[in-house]
């Protein structure tokens, strides 16, 4: 995947046609359930490939925390945040950069804990894959999320072209408010992905370390709503990944965040966001 090239201009003529720029959530997200498309079952790899159009591929993966709380974040990137994260990436100096959404929910309550998309260049197929993830508006009072599955599905199902033909590290974001779940059962991953997974429980803490042979692993942690303002979730996500933690006042900053990364502007994480720059500042947590 991955062709086509992205036009701020023409994409943002086109959410104007549209009414996506006004639209509310729910118009701009109409999926009542996983798409075929973006369904796990089955899924053997998602691939982000150099192509004669864009020879230096990088791969980004931007999973979403779709339980109930976190619908901002999509509201945001679909109006501003996805354009606005592409055209500064480009502009940068990173020109080919190929992005897959993943929609992340709970695997012990929710009906479907993972859906993928696919690696994109262009302004429409990206919106496409956006507005086909499923705001299923799950979770449950289990204190966190399968932020993990993420993990899981890029070490063990993408074949990314950045890091196998230039040993350039991919970049994996994922962004919510809830602490990570501890572990995830061979049962369910096998009800995830289909026959032939694992039957025995898998920790979250070694899917973590196998994304990280291909992928700079970054949690964007949002912290405008209820869990978000816990001190306890932002220690369990400090001590998971350290510095590659980053706390976003608003889910507004997350395109900045992201694309900062990306182009090589901040590389260094763990700090709170400063509102008026959208760039990390240098205040530790």
């Amino acid at each position: 995947m991955g062709r086509g090239s992205y036009s701020y201009s023409t994409r943002m003529e086109r959410a104007a046609v549209t009414g996506m720029m006004t639209n509310s959530l729910t118009e701009n997200f109409k999926s009542k359930a996983v798409t075929r498309e973006m369904t796990t079952v089955g899924l053997e790899y998602r691939e982000s490939r150099d192509s004669e159009e864009h020879p230096k591929s990088v791969a980004i993966i931007v999973a979403l925390d779709v339980t109930g709380s976190m619908g901002s974040v999509p509201d945001h990137m679909i109006k501003e945040g996805l354009p606005t994260m592409m055209d500064t990436i480009i502009k940068s100096g990173e020109p080919d950069p190929q992005v897959l959404f993943v929609g992340i929910g709970d695997h012990v309550y929710d009906r479907s804990p993972l859906q993928v998309g696919q690696f994109e260049s262009s302004d429409e197929l990206l919106d496409k894959w956006l507005q086909d993830t499923y705001l299923e508006g799950g979770g449950g009072g289990n204190d966190g999320e399968s932020y993990m599955l993420a993990w899981y599905f890029a070490a063990r199902h993408t074949q990314i072209d950045c890091f196998e033909k230039r040993e350039q590290k991919g970049f994996l974001f994922t962004i919510g408010d809830e602490k990570n779940l501890p572990e995830v059962p061979g049962p369910v991953l096998k009800g995830i992905m289909g026959k032939g997974q694992y039957d025995d429980t898998v920790k979250s803490s070694d899917l973590l370390e196998e994304a990280r042979k291909m992928y700079h692993v970054y949690h964007i942690h949002i912290s405008e709503t209820h869990s978000g303002k816990r001190q306890d979730v932002v220690s369990h996500w400090k001590e998971l990944l350290g510095d590659n933690l980053i706390v976003v006042q608003s889910s507004d900053h997350v395109s900045g965040i992201i694309a900062s990364i990306v182009s090589g502007k901040d590389t260094s994480d763990s700090k709170e966001d400063d509102p008026e720059t959208d760039v990390p500042n240098e205040e530790m947590l």
